[in-house]
């Protein structure tokens, strides 16, 4: 009776056993108000001055980072005009929108950091983390939106 007992154990041990990887490339997500928000697609574009914008969207949300190189390096979100952060939700009910953006000009509110663009693979990845305030002070939301813990890793790049 052992004997099966412990033959029964091992064959479960051997089955059960599983790998459920999966992979989150390219990636977008952060903690948003201290719960995570994971963008389901992201794209980025780099504009013929050097600028880059990094969207990425779920189904009613997007979260704009903007900036005005590729090079890898920490950028402050609102010392000026050129790096900012948006976040756009728009209701499904009424399709009214509430917006948040980076603050006036001068007082930081967050950074970016790119860690790599990949020229060749026309991949950018990095971190941010930001601060926004409710753009029209609309009642329907709070006054400000906390994005902290942000990657984007290896978002495509179109080059335009």
């Amino acid at each position: 009776m052992k004997k099966y007992f412990l033959f029964l154990i091992l064959l479960f041990a051997v089955f059960s056993c599983q790998e459920d990887v999966r992979f989150n490339n390219p990636a977008f997500q952060g903690m948003k108000d201290n719960v995570l928000w994971r963008a389901v697609q992201t794209r980025a574009t780099v504009y013929s001055g050097g600028t880059l914008v990094i969207e990425a969207y779920t189904a009613t949300e997007v979260v704009t980072l903007k900036n005005n190189t590729t090079a890898a390096g920490v950028y402050s979100i609102g010392t000026n005009a050129n790096t900012t952060a948006t976040y756009v939700y728009t209701d499904p009910s009424t399709n009214e929108s509430v917006t948040f953006s980076s603050g006036f000009v001068g007082i930081e509110n967050g950074q970016i950091e790119i860690t790599e663009y990949d020229a060749v693979a026309q991949t950018i990845s990095g971190t941010f983390k930001f601060n926004l305030e409710n753009t029209f002070d609309n009642p329907l939301a709070a006054a400000t939106l906390n994005y902290q813990y942000g990657v984007f890793y290896k978002v495509p790049v179109t080059v335009q």
